[in-house]
């Protein structure tokens, strides 16, 4: 697994580094690494997500091991500001997931979805051949397969040479096998999409834009299923709120103490490292 990546271009989002850049330059990003036949894993960071990291190790290694670690929530990107940081914008798994299938069709990159039930894959499969009519297919395979087939799955995908590799299968599931057997699938781009499957084969419904944009698609996702979601989605977000707000604190701590040094004296500003709790 690659190691975490620091720098300027990352900010620190409750211990882990995410990536400040706009939809457009992550889209960049991907495709060069298509056309330099380099090698880049996408890892997402929403509310949900921060607060699994914290209690499961093996996927707190694999987000943090991503080359290119986004905001797939709003919830990050209101973090990352309430602490002094920033983060140009939200980039939504399946928005980068929709904007890379249209750059695919028109490049003729050969892509692979891994993850939901057969029918679902299939519906999306004629779907997406409508809605991207050059889009090359290099294969498909539902996410209904046991773990100790994971390295034939590998290997099944590598055969078909992708570019893209798309893994439409819940968390922590989905990272753990990019971290896993991302580079030995050949494919160029990986990419975690979670539910996006469901939604563009129209079995469940995306939040309207202005849910988005305030933040609220996780309401939205409770609404159409409150039995399983609602309860869920309450704790996680109180958590996740509450170590924000801790964060936004240390960080004016931080800039207070930071001022009243340098009114002292001048001194060099330790650089972030990810959090390892």
């Amino acid at each position: 697994m690659t190691g975490p990546r620091t720098g300027p271009s990352r900010v620190a989002v409750l211990g882990t580094g995410v990536d400040a850049v706009s939809m457009g330059a992550a889209v960049e990003r991907c495709g060069q690494a298509v056309e330099r036949r380099g090698y880049l894993s996408v890892g997402m960071l929403n509310a949900a997500k921060a607060v699994a990291m914290r209690r499961d190790e093996a996927l707190r290694g694999a987000v943090r091991g991503c080359d290119l670690v986004l905001a797939d929530g709003q919830s990050v990107v209101w973090a990352a500001r309430a602490a002094g940081c920033r983060l140009p914008e939200r980039v939504a798994g399946i928005d980068l997931f929709t904007e890379l299938l249209a750059v695919a069709s028109a490049r003729g990159y050969r892509v692979y979805f891994l993850g939901a039930r057969p029918e679902v894959l299939g519906r999306m499969l004629a779907v997406l051949g409508n809605r991207y009519p050059g889009l090359v297919v290099a294969g498909a395979q539902d996410g209904y397969f046991d773990p100790e087939d994971e390295a034939v799955i590998a290997e099944k995908i590598r055969l078909c040479q992708p570019d893209l590799l798309f893994i439409g299968m819940s968390s922590p599931r989905k990272e753990i096998f990019a971290a896993r057997w991302g580079r030995a699938t050949g494919a160029r781009v990986v990419h975690g999409v979670g539910g996006s499957f469901d939604v563009l084969a129209g079995v469940t419904r995306r939040a309207p834009q202005w849910w988005q944009r305030h933040g609220l698609e996780w309401l939205f996702r409770a609404i159409q299923e409150p039995a399983r979601l609602g309860r869920r989605y309450l704790a996680t977000n109180a958590v996740f709120a509450a170590l924000a707000a801790g964060q936004a604190l240390r960080a004016r701590a931080g800039r207070f103490a930071g001022d009243r040094g340098r009114a002292g004296g001048p001194a060099d500003p330790a650089p972030w490292k990810e959090d390892r709790a």
